[in-house]
């Protein structure tokens, strides 16, 4: 008799899944509670694939083996509560792939920088010649390439919430970009909740396996002082030298594996600038040289990178004034390293779902380079509350279009109108991609 798979959520994670089950033998059912998107009907009738819209069964978890969840889904919902009380197995979509696959799995991890890390990953093993997947958050779900794909490698981007529903998954190189405080609202307002949620990424790791972090974290310092890490320890660090597997030497990344230093460009020559985007630079290198990619290999694919959509994304300027999609920073971190990277006054466009934020850490760097906040949002009483004695001008809006000719208003020949919302994109658009497309949109209107 068939093992029976139902699937919650029927985006790219979860149709990659069904084609993924449908494709080993299972008895496969999808249901989601939105409605699903025409491409992916289009393929689940295809593969014949039972599929529901609009609501979950109750019967769903009636004689059902497994339940692969959408990311998106809390753990705390009724239904994933009922199906674990009910002894049915509850995981990701990555923890099911990997079921199927022996292919060597790069994973990424952390709360900013894990999108342009993960692509630039990518980037070197591709350019090396390797066969590789990107996974995860980004490209064609990690279950569909495994099902359709014959890929030696895998470059995997992983949310915390994907990372919780990972359980016999390894990584064979581990990336852990960094921790700061977000998505509180999901992990009951602990940070400590969280941080075991992205360190979830180190599980069923063995000697023979490696864990790349940036050792000028103190969240990541802390946590691997009360750990027993089983694999190679790969540090990086835009302040230290000693011990570490990539630092800066008079502004040159260089490499320290296996007793072998090698300097590998400086950093003016890195395609992506801004000093987060330097030590994104040093975890793909490291992961590059341990796979035996040659420097100069390594050199050239950091050299010529195009960068990622929505991430700083320059775009034209318009009577002298600058323009810059950072629609991806959904969090206060990712903002901070925006505004850090600011060389002019900034018009800075921010707000949208609040997901716990503590606005203090941007305080300085507001007070130095902000002239002007533009808030898109429902609800923009804490960014208003937060910054009112620090930015001299604040405005509210509710639309991108309302929120551009404000910002447009507000800067002058030389300034830079900065999108990096620091929130989440829900109350307005359907994603931070809609929400870049947008501000795109409304700046080539101008």
């Amino acid at each position: 008799m068939k093992k029976r798979v139902v699937i919650l959520g029927a985006g790219e994670s979860g149709t990659g899944s069904a084609i993924l089950a449908a494709a080993r033998g299972y008895d496969v059912f999808v249901s989601d509670m939105g409605e699903i998107k025409d491409k992916y009907k289009q393929e689940l009738r295809a593969g014949n694939i039972a599929f529901e819209e609009r609501k979950h069964s109750s019967s769903l978890i009636s004689k059902t083996d497994i339940i692969i969840k959408s990311p998106g889904i809390p753990d705390q919902s009724e239904l994933v509560v009922k199906a674990r009380e009910s002894g049915i197995e509850v995981i990701s979509e990555i923890e099911f792939a990997g079921r199927f696959t022996d292919a060597t799995m790069i994973c990424i991890t952390g709360s900013n920088g894990k999108t342009t890390t993960t692509q630039l990953i990518c980037k070197i093993l591709s350019d090396a010649g390797l066969k590789v997947g990107l996974a995860g958050n980004v490209g064609h779900s990690f279950a569909r390439q495994v099902a359709e794909k014959d890929y030696d490698y895998y470059v995997i981007e992983l949310s915390s919430f994907q990372l919780d529903g990972m359980y016999e998954f390894k990584a064979d190189i581990a990336v852990l970009m960094n921790i700061t405080p977000d998505h509180l609202d999901r992990y009951d307002n602990s940070f400590k909740k969280y941080i075991d949620s992205k360190f979830r990424i180190i599980n069923n790791q063995s000697e023979s396996d490696y864990l790349i972090y940036w050792a000028d974290d103190p969240v990541i310092s802390n946590e691997l002082d009360t750990r027993q890490i089983k694999a190679a320890m790969m540090p990086f660090s835009g302040t230290l030298k000693e011990g570490m597997s990539a630092y800066i030497n008079n502004e040159i990344l260089t490499l320290n594996l296996n007793d072998k230093t090698e300097e590998i460009m400086t950093i003016h020559d890195l395609a992506l600038k801004g000093r987060h985007n330097t030590y994104n630079s040093m975890a793909a290198a490291i992961a590059g040289k341990i796979l035996n990619i040659r420097k100069d290999k390594i050199r050239e694919s950091l050299y010529d990178f195009q960068g990622v959509e929505h991430r700083l994304e320059s775009l034209i300027s318009v009577h002298g004034i600058n323009f810059i999609n950072d629609s991806k920073a959904t969090n206060v971190n990712s903002s901070w390293y925006a505004l850090e990277c600011m060389t002019t006054k900034v018009v800075w466009i921010a707000g949208g779902v609040d997901k716990g934020n503590d606005y203090s850490e941007l305080h300085e760097l507001a007070k130095e380079k902000v002239k002007a906040i533009v808030c898109l949002g429902k609800d923009n009483k804490k960014i208003v509350s937060s910054f009112r004695e620090i930015v001299p001008t604040i405005v509210e809006t509710g639309s991108m279009p309302e929120a551009l000719k404000s910002a447009y208003y507000l800067a002058s020949t030389g300034d830079t109108v900065l999108l990096s919302p620091a929130c989440a994109s829900f109350d307005l658009f359907t994603s931070y991609e809609d929400r870049g497309r947008q501000f795109k949109e409304a700046v080539r209107n101008l």
